[in-house]
Order: C-alpha cells, then sequence, then structure tokens
C-alpha cells in the first residue's frame, strides 16, 4: 500500500511499482485516514509519507498500525530528514526511511529489506541519526534564556530598544518614563549582563539569540528636537 497525503504522488509511485511487478492494494489520501486503511486491509509493506518528520506525533498512525497489524512493514517516506526525524519514526516501529528523492530502484530495494525483516534506511542517515542522538549539539540559546530570565520585562524591552541604538531620550519616549529613570533602567540592564557600555549589551544579546526570544517592541518617531543624546 502506498499511502501519502499528496495523491498524485502516491498515485505515482503506485503505478510504477506496479510496473517492476508488484501487487499494490491500495494507493490513497490523506495519510491522516492511513492507520485504519492499512489495518483493514493487512499489506505486506506500507509505504506512508510524511513532508514532516520531525514533527510531535507524525507517526502516530505507525504505532497504531504496529500494535493492530505487527506484521505489517512500515517504510516512511519523507524529506532529508533531521536525525531525531528518523530516530522518531524507527521508535515508532518503522522498518525504514526511504527519502522523497530516492530513485524507484532505492524505493524497492528498501522493500524488498523491509519484507524479509531488516532495517531499510542508507547508511549515512542513519550514521547521521546516532551521531547526533549521541553527541547532541549545544542549544545556541541556552545562555540567552539564562540571560532573559534574570531581566525584568521592563529591562528586556530597554535592552531591546538599546540594540536598536535608541538613546536615552528614546527609550524614555517610546517606554512614556522619565529621561532619568530610562538611564536607571539601563544602567540595571548593563549589572546583571555583567558588561560595561551599551554596546556590549547589544553584542551580547545578538549572539546569544536573546534579542529573537524577546521579540520586538514598538517605537517612537524622533522629534525635531535636539541632536541625540550620545
Amino acid at each position: 500500500m502506498v499511502v501519502d497525503d499528496h495523491r498524485l504522488l502516491a498515485e505515482a509511485l503506485a503505478s510504477a511499482l506496479k510496473l517492476r511487478g508488484h501487487r499494490v492494494l491500495a494507493a490513497a489520501a490523506p495519510a491522516a485516514g492511513a492507520a485504519e486503511l492499512v489495518i483493514t486491509r493487512a499489506p505486506e509493506v506500507c509505504l506512508l509519507g510524511t513532508a514532516t518528520p520531525a514533527e510531535p506525533g507524525i507517526f502516530d498512525p505507525v504505532v497504531k498500525i504496529k500494535r493492530e497489524r505487527p506484521q505489517v512493514a512500515v517504510l516512511v517516506l519523507g524529506p532529508v530528514p533531521s536525525p531525531r526525524g528518523i530516530a522518531a519514526a524507527f521508535a515508532a516501529g518503522a522498518s525504514g526511511y526511504v527519502r522523497h528523492d530516492e530513485r524507484i530502484e532505492g524505493v524497492e530495494r528498501a522493500i524488498m529489506k523491509a519484507r524479509s525483516g531488516e532495517a531499510a534506511v542508507a547508511p549515512q542517515l542513519l550514521q547521521g541519526a546516532f551521531s547526533e542522538l549521541l553527541n547532541p549539539a549545544a542549544q545556541p540559546d541556552d545562555e540567552g534564556q539564562r540571560l532573559l530570565q534574570m531581566l525584568t520585562p521592563r529591562e528586556v524591552e530597554v535592552l531591546v530598544r538599546v540594540a536598536d541604538g535608541e538613546d536615552t531620550r528614546l527609550i524614555a519616549a517610546g517606554m512614556g518614563i522619565a529621561p532619568s529613570t530610562a538611564r536607571t533602567h539601563v544602567q540595571r540592564v548593563l549589572m546583571k549582563l555583567g558588561v560595561g557600555s551599551r554596546l556590549e549589551a547589544a553584542a551580547l544579546a545578538a549572539r546569544t539569540g536573546l534579542l529573537d526570544r524577546a521579540g520586538p517592541v514598538p517605537h517612537s518617531a524622533p522629534d525635531a528636537g535636539p541632536g541625540l543624546e550620545p
């Protein structure tokens, strides 16, 4: 059986497999009803297409199929996945993972492996999955999250405005506070971040991803008064 949210893809793959001598019980869409269809028809192999292998719960149909029809081998068809996407597919009970851009010969080899009880996945994909799971990359925004938790919401807004190049007068106008209060907030932000200047604070916030987490703030247009304070 071939199941994919894109009916055209499912039917095209089914036709190609038929031409190579395989008996295809059904080519169906969408993938949301895959589990019930597979459980009813009980094919030897199910080719299950997905566009988002890393999305939580995307392999729930695989879990259900393997629970109700453990003899059915499920091959996931998807894009170039993240290693965790491959791991999630196998954790759900899939027999293999085949990239959408694989040639029909590669799909056929994967089917044959799955029917014989072997894991059907390209060695480089499997190697990448094990490598990332055993040596997870450090999350670049961990420090940013830690710094963000040190600041009050008002101080976060001040930092974002500093990073946008606003001086004390503009910060005060944009937040509706006195310049002296804005200056105090800036000093507190510098102290909490452990930096000595506004430029250093802006650079640290950008490097750690703090600005992305904080989000944008509204800005006030400068008036036609005296030049900006340095």
